[in-house]
């Protein structure tokens, strides 16, 4: 289709920019190190929560399947207004939402609140403090030739955020109760605020619009047709479900095995910390290596991993490696993935695009942390689900080859970053 968008646009948007880089990966990084460690740790109230309340696995699936749900839905429009507005006015109201949110979490007396905070609150909230709103300042203000690297170590951070977190959520959980643990991150998460401070664009000053080549309908619609966003959507759609299942349900899964809940907390801070590097080397490589292999090659390496750790006996060192190479793919398909957006549409709208990848990983995400809790009420095991993971690893691997990663042609204008 048609479009006044232009390399020149991109150009003119990167040279303009006010903040260095060093300070929009500092502040970026910091906040989703705090925004996602905290949710990384969600799948250790799991029992906790179910004991003390007397609801079914499946009660705390569904809240946490909702948030998940509800950070895609919310993630476009968050997406859409850090575009528009900048991203300063988005990341506070979503950190306010995050302290409210854990507040309702730890004092919902019911299955149906419980599921209106923990799911809708804290996921609207997730939406505003994640990687969709801090890659659209990347985006904005690093040149393209340092993006997919930059992306890396925001990624990173987040894996970082686990692998502080959930051992800290541990420690809080045994030591003030699983209530106290909840309003005490609800103050931890207030930090955000003034690290959003960090992210102002001046171009976005006085809630102006910045005014852009391409509406929104006129990029949605030339990204909606374009084949390889959809293949993106189909294999961002697999890393959430195998994510969040993982995530939320192996926690439960060791300790139904005889394992003791140390293990699970080890396995998930390994997951964040093997992560680290598992993301940044992703971003990396991405400078270098066309990124619909570097997919294909996660996608295909989990679904092989799942398989291995299923099939070898269980323990303690069995689960901490498994975490470990887990957590080298375990969030490194993010920066190639939004940077094939970049790359493939340009900056002006990479936010909202981006909310839209993510609201497919969203809907796997859903299905994988619900069907956990669902299947396991109703056969006893989680057999199932790992299965439908492998399977699932294998179509996205698949699915990401054809992927175009050269600019998009748009009628009479030359192409670009």
């Amino acid at each position: 289709m048609a479009s006044n968008s232009s390399p020149s646009s991109d150009s003119a948007t990167h040279s303009a920019q006010t903040l260095s880089m060093l300070q929009v990966l500092a502040c970026g990084a910091a906040i989703v190190t705090l925004s996602m460690g905290i949710r990384h740790g969600f799948g250790l109230w799991l029992q906790p929560i179910t004991q003390a309340q007397g609801w079914t696995r499946e009660t705390f699936a569904f809240a946490i399947a909702v948030q998940n749900l509800a950070w895609g839905i919310f993630g476009v429009f968050a997406g859409m207004a850090a575009d528009r507005f900048g991203a300063l006015r988005v990341i506070v109201g979503g950190a306010l939402l995050y302290a409210l949110g854990l507040v309702g979490m730890a004092l919902s007396p019911t299955g149906l609140l419980f599921t209106l905070t923990a799911g809708v609150l804290i996921g609207a909230a997730q939406a505003g403090t994640t990687y969709a709103v801090i890659y659209g300042v990347i985006g904005r203000n690093i040149a393209p030739d340092k993006r997919s690297w930059a992306m890396g170590v925001a990624a990173a951070a987040g894996s970082f955020g686990q692998f502080l977190m959930v051992p800290v959520e541990g420690f809080l959980i045994s030591s003030l109760g699983w209530k106290e643990a909840l309003l005490a991150l609800s103050l931890a998460v207030l930090m955000i605020v003034p690290l959003a401070l960090g992210l102002h664009e001046r171009g976005f000053s006085g809630g102006k619009p910045v005014k852009r080549d391409q509406t929104i309908g006129q990029a949605l619609r030339e990204a909606f047709k374009y084949p390889s966003f959809q293949l993106l959507m189909a294999g961002y759609f697999v890393c959430g479900f195998q994510v969040v299942f993982i995530g939320v349900h192996m926690p439960s899964y060791l300790k139904d095995k005889g394992l003791s809940p140390q293990v699970a907390s080890y396995a998930l801070a390994l997951i964040g910390l093997f992560n680290v590097f598992g993301t940044y080397l992703a971003g990396s490589l991405g400078q270098k290596i066309a990124k619909r292999k570097i997919l294909a090659t996660i996608y295909l390496s989990r679904a092989i991993v799942i398989a291995v750790f299923l099939a070898a006996p269980l323990s303690p060192m069995s689960v901490y490696i498994f975490a470990s190479v887990m957590g080298l793919l375990w969030l490194s398909t993010i920066p190639p993935t939004n940077a094939v957006v970049a790359q493939i549409f340009g900056i002006q709208h990479m936010s909202m695009l981006g909310g839209f990848i993510f609201f497919s990983h969203q809907i796997g995400s859903f299905l994988g942390v619900w069907l956990g809790g669902y299947l396991y009420d109703r056969t006893g095991s989680y057999d199932i689900v790992w299965y439908i993971a492998i399977a699932l690893g294998v179509f996205a691997a698949l699915v990401n080859l054809p992927v175009r990663e050269a600019p998009i042609a748009r009628a009479g204008v030359p192409q670009g970053v």
